[in-house]
């Protein structure tokens, strides 16, 4: 078992005597009403700041002051002079700074590169707040203002760009991002215990540049120290016993190879604790697609805790060294950080401005975090870790409760009740020693680990206790639900569907395809008709009329025009209308990125000469079309389609049947917009896009589900409540989950 020092192990701060802030200061006069000559932290953010425990600076800040440090916070600054940076002083310690929760570029632009012009993370969801690459932007700003002041940059933009990595927008090979931050320090992943470390070492006057031993941090070095085995990503031999990898997604499976050259059949034995692993340089995987995508695949294989070694990576005449990922919370720990005295509502500076992303979670609560899911096109993963931490019930019922007695609206529903994904809480790998050393990518592909322990009942018990809770008149579960897991447990189905279902539940089959699906590392379709079997099923034992809402992508790496053209055939089989979809997004340091940007698939084995190739679509008039399969109903797209269906000898789908994709005669005034993907905003009407990033709703109704008469025609139901149906779209690994916690 992974063992480290406790998060609230540590002698309090001095500064603890002017006791908790009602809110952390954002500017000087609530300094001085607090009685503060100066912030020993100053926390950088692209987020308006909402003290709540949703919001990464409001659970860093709360934490850090916990510790009995004073924490500024500089929310949305105007980052085209140093100005604003200056507003609260040189910082005692340090800067700290993050994009916020969504890496800026996802946040300001589509997946087809065209600006938002919204932000669900701003007042009045006002677009234009935070500027593109938000880390290097503001902590070169952060330098501007006070050059002698040090720097540590985290959150999900840091993590992800923690390596050298493909950056969509730019459509290059980008160095790693402390690099260009100039930053002393990056943290990576859920930091809440190198950032308590990093504080109190700061505090007794050790510089971050001298913190080389934190888990989860990053850093510039100059080559590895003395006593360090360094082995070489990518060479052909090696001396000395080996260890075995019984496990299918070993970094080495025998006979197979990457790099320049094919790589051992199996690794020396070594002390992990003192071993690096040089992965290809910067230089090296900008020039080469198959070394990019085999540093892509050992970074990947090196994010378990238990076994994790450190990584180091050449950018020029300077290494990035990458320490293992940090160990995970514990209950009581993870306890802890959430009972800390959040307000939970926005700063008062704001007044009544809308926030759409706290209106969105203001009366849910996460009850854990992290995804064992695995999922190649998804961030969350990548971020918090394939290990769940979950709270205790006691600590979640204690949360409903402040919900129900502080948060201003309250109606007696509680709008969320679950995390990245709804129903992993508590669940686990039946032995920490296995836990400890497996290798594999997903405990849920190719199929479900019969080492996973996949019993809800803890779910189900907490799920009772909610909405047993006075004052809590209904208790609901909007996050995606894992459906694959869910099956092998009816009874948790059972008390789903019966009482935490307000009419649609999403879940995220993300296609119907062998192919996409492998190469998204999803389960089958069949995985989706067992669980509708039992949606279904349960829904009329209980009287209820409720509906599932699947989640697809388009565009995803492994995705022919065939493969949208069959899955187009099974939502209208299945009378299936999406209002709005999403083009696949390549977000930094995702395997299917690494995909998209060299062809190559590294969830197999990688060698120059050989493996499996992948095709990615990526002009825009296929990205576009991917997206009009999924929107066949609209007569917009129906030129594009016709085309399409004889350029692919599918014109026995062009008809006005039953049977027909499409219908042969076009509307009036129809068809001449461009179809799917035409550019939207204020400017151009609605844009209300998730991606596997927000974890935000969309914001505009879907046309229903439809139900089959008895005369076979197709009869449109209405909704059953007045909340508004979710979009089929590209969500989190399994649907839109929220990701939340430290970014």
């Amino acid at each position: 078992m992974l063992t480290a020092s406790p998060l609230f192990s540590h002698r309090r701060y001095w500064a603890a005597r002017f006791g908790i802030a009602p809110f952390l200061p954002m500017s000087r006069a609530e300094m001085d009403t607090l009685g503060w000559d100066s912030c020993d932290i100053v926390l950088v953010t692209g987020d308006a700041y909402v003290d709540h425990p949703s919001f990464g600076m409001a659970i860093v800040g709360r934490l850090l002051e916990a510790q009995g440090f004073r924490v500024g916070i500089l929310a949305q600054p105007d980052w085209t002079s140093a100005e604003p940076f200056k507003a609260l002083g040189r910082p005692k310690l340090f800067f700290g700074v993050t994009a916020g929760n969504m890496d800026s570029m996802v946040n300001r632009y589509t997946a087809d590169r065209r600006l938002r012009h919204n932000d669900a993370y701003t007042p009045g969801d006002e677009g234009g707040k935070r500027p593109d690459r938000a880390v290097i932007v503001y902590s070169q700003r952060c330098r501007e203002a006070y050059p002698n002041a040090p720097v540590a940059i985290g959150g999900i933009e840091a993590s992800l760009r923690r390596i050298a990595h493909y950056d969509y927008w730019s459509d290059t090979v980008r160095r790693s991002i402390l690099l260009d931050a100039k930053a002393d320090l990056l943290l990576y992943g859920n930091a809440e215990r190198a950032l308590v470390e990093i504080a109190h070492r700061a505090a007794a006057g050790e510089h971050l540049k001298a913190m080389h031993d934190l888990r989860g941090t990053a850093f510039i070095v100059k080559g590895p120290p003395e006593g360090w085995l360094e082995i070489d990503s990518t060479e052909l031999d090696r001396p000395g016993p080996v260890e075995p990898h019984p496990d299918p997604y070993s970094p080495l499976p025998p006979g197979e190879g990457s790099g320049a050259r094919a790589l051992p059949r199996r690794p020396v034995r070594h002390d992990r604790a003192k071993t690096v692993i040089r992965l290809p340089g910067y230089e090296q995987v900008k020039s080469d697609p198959v070394l990019y995508a085999h540093a892509s695949r050992l970074l990947h294989l090196e994010t378990n805790p238990g076994n994790a070694r450190a990584l180091i990576q050449r950018h020029g005449d300077r290494d990035v060294w990458f320490n293992p990922p940090p160990v995970p919370l514990t209950t009581p720990e993870l306890d802890a950080v959430f009972d800390l005295p959040y307000a939970r509502v926005p700063h008062p500076s704001y007044g009544g401005a809308r926030i759409p992303a706290y209106e969105m979670i203001r009366f849910s609560v996460n009850i854990m975090r992290g995804c064992f899911g695995g999922c190649t096109f998804c961030s969350i993963t990548e971020h918090e870790g394939r290990i769940i931490q979950s709270r205790s019930e006691g600590s979640i019922l204690r949360e409903i409760e402040e919900i129900r007695d502080r948060t201003p609206g309250f109606t007696g529903v509680v709008s969320d009740l679950g995390g990245p994904t709804a129903n992993m809480y508590r669940l686990a790998c039946k032995s920490a020693d296995i836990e400890k050393h497996c290798r594999r990518l997903s405990c849920v592909h190719p199929d479900i680990c019969p080492n996973l322990d996949t019993d809800h009942s803890p779910l189900v018990t907490l799920y009772r206790k909610a909405r047993a809770l006075p004052g809590v008149k209904k208790v609901l579960v909007a996050s995606g639900v894992r459906y694959d897991l869910a099956v092998r447990d009816p009874a948790y189905v059972r008390e789903l569907v019966t009482h935490h279902v307000g009419g649609y539940l999403k879940i995220a089959p993300e296609h119907t395809e062998a192919g996409p699906l492998a190469k998204m590392m999803k389960p089958g379709i069949g995985a989706y008709d067992r669980f509708k079997e039992l949606f279904e099923k349960f829904s009329k034992e209980a009287g209820k009329e409720q509906y599932l809402i699947p989640y697809f992508i388009a565009a995803h790496p492994g995705t022919s025009d065939e493969d949208m053209l069959e899955l187009a055939l099974w939502l209208k089989r299945n009378g299936f209308r999406a209002d709005q979809v999403q083009a696949f997004l390549p977000s930094p340091m995702a395997l299917a990125t690494a995909m998209y940007h060299s062809g190559r698939n590294p969830l197999k084995g990688l060698h120059r000469d050989r493996g499996e190739t992948v095709d990615s679509p990526k002009g825009l008039k296929q990205r576009r079309l991917h997206k009009a399969f999924l929107r066949y109903h609209d007569p917009e797209n129906w030129p594009l389609l016709r085309e399409a269906l004889k350029r692919m000898g599918r014109m026995d789908l062009i008809g006005n049947g039953k049977r027909h994709l499409i219908p042969l005669w076009q509307p009036a005034g129809t068809g001449l917009g461009g179809g799917e993907g035409q550019r939207a905003g204020r400017k151009h009407g609605p844009q209300r896009v998730l991606t596997q990033h927000t974890g935000l709703p969309p914001r505009a109704k879907t046309i229903p589900p439809v139900k089959k008469g008895g005369n076979g025609k197709s009869l449109p139901k209405p909704a059953p409540d007045r909340r508004s149906a979710r979009t089929l779209t590209q969500g989190s690994p399994c649907g839109a989950g929220k990701r939340r916690g430290p970014r």
